[in-house]
């Protein structure tokens, strides 16, 4: 029988510090393509499907954020009240999403919210619905090169209850609970989707244990928003996420979310 502990998923120094780091690559790309060091926005959203940021920039509300020091993507920029938020688009799965988280807390950020799409796992979830995650199932890679191995991580910001409270004046289905994340969407099975759905899990997603695993471990504010909007037992319409002004009205939720995160940090 193999010797399931020795494989290597499971077997990461997390005690050890990074050999290559994202402050090394910033610093690579500043000085390649001559980007001034300056501060990026505060708040940074990683978009999933990238068709809201596309419709941002066509609507002239969202521009490109030319001070972002990434070799592997654009970040774009929106203002709202006073705070100017950054998005960057098709931030698909963990590796990538935290792949971006990386530099992002390097570059200074003081929160990081994922917009994820996702399926649902519970049969009572309403289709669409938005969940704010509060932990994640660890059916991924990217988190075990973080933190020991365990079922599932959680979300420590205190701006969960902020999303929720900003999301619900959206007009959307607002629940709050665990999702489950995977690497492989097309080997979810029947039985693992009634296993977790057993367990209270809400939905199915590919991003939020492997960035609240980083943001434990590198003491970096992170949330996680998935727009669950198809499930295999729905009979109705699928992949219904709204118009790109609902879109737009999520955005505008996490910007007041987050100044109210902010006055509550400052206030520690």
């Amino acid at each position: 029988m193999p010797d399931n502990s020795k494989a290597p998923i499971l077997n990461h120094p997390l005690e050890q510090p990074s050999a290559f780091t994202a402050s090394h690559l910033i610093d690579s790309v500043r000085r390649t393509r001559k980007i001034p060091n300056s501060a990026i926005p505060p708040l940074c959203l990683l978009e999933f499907d990238g068709d809201l940021t596309d419709w941002l920039v066509q609507q002239g509300l969202a521009k490109p954020f030319p001070s972002w020091p990434c070799f592997h993507t654009t970040m774009f920029a929106i203002e709202f009240e006073g705070i100017t938020c950054g998005i960057i688009p098709r931030t698909i799965g963990g590796p990538y999403t935290v792949l971006i988280a990386e530099q992002l807390a390097a570059a200074g950020v003081e929160l990081i919210v994922g917009l994820t799409s996702a399926g649902r796992v519970s049969p009572e979830l309403p289709l669409p619905c938005l969940v704010v995650a509060t932990g994640a199932i660890r059916d991924e890679g990217t988190s075990f090169h973080y933190l020991p191995a365990s079922r599932d991580v959680a979300c420590h910001a205190p701006v969960v209850p902020l999303l929720v409270r900003e999301l619900a004046a959206t007009g959307w289905t607002i629940r709050c609970g665990e999702v489950w994340t995977t690497d492989a969407p097309y080997r979810e099975t029947k039985t693992q989707l009634e296993n977790w759905a057993a367990e209270g899990v809400l939905a199915v997603e590919m991003q939020a244990a492997s960035l609240f695993a980083f943001g434990v471990a590198r003491g970096v504010a992170v949330a996680s928003i998935a727009m669950v909007s198809n499930a295999i037992d729905h009979d109705g319409q699928q992949f219904n996420s709204g118009s790109q002004e609902d879109g737009l009205r999520i955005i505008q939720a996490c910007v007041r979310a987050f100044t109210a995160f902010r006055r509550l940090d400052s206030s520690r």
